[in-house]
């Protein structure tokens, strides 16, 4: 006769690898074959248990999902231990239009509903493509050729003073959509666009490409990464950007201050276009937006050891890291008199980047060789809202 000890517990023993020695208080005793019967399905199903157990906890966090909100398709992306949300329509230019934390608002946008856009078209994190900002002037040149836009396309925004911006993907509903998935460790939702198969677009851009982004929400942050891969016979340039608008959930941007680690920032015309010549970054280290309206393109980005440059946000206890990966070399901040939001715009080059690089002047401007592929990471790492 043996003592036999709860499953439970002999189970554990053998699952963390502990000699099953009989040294607990007995409990019932059994016949010796009985015992050994009971303790191998003991610990097989304690074992089990405890994977099952620990696979659901570990992914529990973590969900994804498509669903239909007023009408609107919409992938979700949510972290349930940090009490994150995102929410990304592909048919508004495959857009994050909200991010909350715990019903917390960070991203700004002028609209309760994804059914109610009504015309807007700059929120949440709109894409700049095939151009960040602006061009100056209807042509661009690049390595030798100059290409013209074509305004009777629709699909440029001639802008202020004739200077086309923000690309040509804003409002784009093109997107091929991946399920969304969730593991233990993020969830995550990639669309991608065959540019060259839409005439429209290539005839303004005429480089065959496929563009793809990935939303991807892990250890507190939401995660965008930008993927080119160029499919043409020849080099292509990536003037690429992110406008996205933020807000600090209900704290009046008055009380809200930037911490902007640039050296350099570039002298801009009367278009808004870098003119050539860069001067020491004029800000304070700590910028106070109660005392101060930006709309400026900064270059020299302090990076930490990671790799990663970042700009914070703050407004009391509150913070919002944004975090521009390896790539992104320039930083367009956007304060504008009046309104409750900040622009903190991820981009790989300056505005106007083709005609500088072509100009002589600028030699930042990014190119992917014939057949290669070029990516990049940027972090939006919200923290105590």
């Amino acid at each position: 006769m043996f003592p036999l000890l709860p499953g439970s517990w002999r189970g554990l023993q053998f699952a963390q690898g502990l000699s099953p020695r009989y040294d607990i208080p007995p409990g019932l005793y059994l016949p010796h074959s009985t015992v050994e019967q009971y303790s191998d399905m003991a610990r097989f199903l304690t074992v089990l248990l405890i994977t099952m157990t620990l696979a659901t906890s570990s992914s529990a966090a973590y969900r994804a999902s498509m669903k239909t909100i007023d009408g609107v398709e919409v992938a979700v992306l949510a972290d349930d231990s940090r009490a994150m949300e995102v929410l990304i329509a592909p048919s508004l230019g495959m857009n994050s239009y909200s991010f909350t934390i715990h019903g917390k608002q960070v991203m700004w946008a002028p609209f309760t509903s994804p059914a109610n856009v009504q015309g807007a078209s700059m929120y949440g994190n709109p894409l700049l493509w095939p151009w960040a900002n602006r061009i100056d002037g209807m042509s661009y040149a690049f390595e030798g050729r100059r290409y013209s836009l074509n305004p009777d396309l629709g699909n440029v925004r001639p802008g202020p003073n004739n200077t086309p911006i923000h690309g040509l993907l804003v409002r784009e509903k093109r997107w091929k959509v991946a399920k969304p998935a969730a593991d233990a460790k993020s969830a995550s939702v990639t669309a991608s666009i065959d540019y060259h198969a839409y005439p429209e677009l290539a005839a303004q851009f005429p480089f065959a490409h496929v563009f793809s982004i990935t939303y991807r929400l892990r250890d507190g942050a939401l995660e965008i990464e930008t993927r080119i891969d160029n499919k043409s016979a020849s080099a292509m340039p990536v003037s690429l950007g992110y406008h996205p608008y933020f807000k600090m959930a209900d704290t009046p941007r008055e009380q809200w201050t930037v911490d902007l680690p640039a050296s350099t920032r570039y002298q801009l015309t009367e278009r808004l276009i870098p003119s050539g010549v860069t001067e020491k970054n004029p800000y304070p280290a700590t910028i106070a937006l109660k005392d101060t309206l930006l709309d400026d393109v900064f270059g020299g980005l302090k990076r930490d050891a990671d790799g990663f440059a970042r700009i914070t946000v703050r407004a009391g206890a509150r913070t919002l890291a944004i975090e521009y990966g390896p790539g992104y070399e320039v930083a367009v901040v956007y304060a504008p008199k009046g309104r409750d939001f900040l622009c903190v715009e991820p981009m790989t080059a300056i505005t106007n980047a083709f005609n500088a690089a072509a100009a002589g002047w600028y030699k930042g401007l990014p190119v992917v060789a014939a057949g290669a592929s070029w990516s990049a990471v940027y972090r939006i790492r919200p923290a105590a809202f």
